[in-house]
């Protein structure tokens, strides 16, 4: 703000100058031709008064600029943006303001949430000067006052919530800050765009304690997991088993399949007692499967 007017002076500074200059080449001309008249000075004293006045009166607003011009104390009107002409020592430009939006950093160090855990929040509100009038008159500093009341309802949401839920909503917060804040500065003129929670952070002891709370209940989740394919598992074993129970044959093929599938892979040579091969019986397997294939077509 300092350089803002700093720069409104210095433009003012140097049109004073250069009217001035033009007052003092006008009254040098008019001595050239006559240097005896009183007239001579009493022009040139009248050049010099304006060359200081008009830039006094002219004044510029830039696009995104509005100047609140007061007149012998009261409002008078709003200017710009551009060229406008104040009366000198009557009028006087009380404020410029600029109307693009803005931003406002702010932050809540150790702020208890409802369930008493001090964490650090940051967050940047982005506003904008909609009512330049009501910012002027109805507040001293409206930046100073966006500041306090942002900090203030801050801390109220983060008083008001557990801690899980300023972790994993923070776009409700965000919403939730936004209709605060704006709710607040409304009165002023000012609207809240949006509200944008940068940061949260919580005492390392407790991310810690986090951290192994997440990692138990990932493994808790993973047992789980586990069980349920091991009982999904010895149900389809139940079901086979019924089914073998059922159908000897079926059981005879299945081991036959285990044993092809052994071999076919290795080429290994599997030695089966004769036992275990008389209870395969593959000669009825074998009968069971070519009766289950189609017989060929007569010609």
């Amino acid at each position: 703000m300092n350089s803002y007017f700093g720069a409104k002076g210095a433009n003012q500074l140097a049109i004073t100058l250069a009217a001035v200059a033009l007052a003092l080449a006008v009254a040098t001309s008019w001595f050239s031709y006559d240097t005896t008249s009183r007239g001579g000075y009493v022009l040139a004293a009248v050049l010099v008064i304006v060359a200081i006045l008009i830039p006094q009166a002219i004044k510029v607003a830039d696009q995104w600029e509005r100047a609140v011009v007061l007149r012998l104390g009261k409002l008078s009107a709003i200017r710009g943006p551009g060229l406008f002409v104040i009366v000198p020592f009557i009028d006087t430009v009380a404020s410029w303001l600029d109307q693009r939006i803005q931003t406002t950093e702010i932050n809540a160090e150790k702020a208890l949430s409802k369930d008493t855990v001090p964490v650090n929040i940051d967050a940047v509100i982005f506003w904008q000067i909609h009512d330049p009038q009501r910012a002027a008159l109805e507040i001293t500093n409206y930046r100073q006052a966006i500041t306090q009341v942002a900090q203030t309802s801050l801390r109220e949401m983060v008083g008001s919530s557990l801690l899980s839920n300023l972790l994993s909503e923070r776009k409700q917060g965000d919403e939730l800050l936004r209709e605060e804040i704006g709710r607040k500065t409304a009165d002023w003129g000012v609207a809240v765009l949006s509200v944008e929670i940068r940061d949260i952070g919580v005492p390392p002891a407790l991310q810690d304690a986090m951290s192994r709370q997440a990692q138990a209940e990932r493994e808790r989740l993973a047992r789980v997991l586990l069980g349920q394919a091991e009982q999904e598992i010895a149900l389809k074993f139940v079901e086979a088993a019924d089914i073998y129970a059922r159908t000897p044959a079926a059981m005879q093929l299945r081991a036959m399949n285990i044993i092809y599938e052994t071999t076919k892979e290795r080429g290994a040579t599997i030695l089966i007692p004769t036992a275990m091969v008389d209870a395969m019986n593959p000669g009825g397997a074998m009968g069971i499967a070519a009766a289950a294939r189609p017989l060929p077509a007569q010609l």
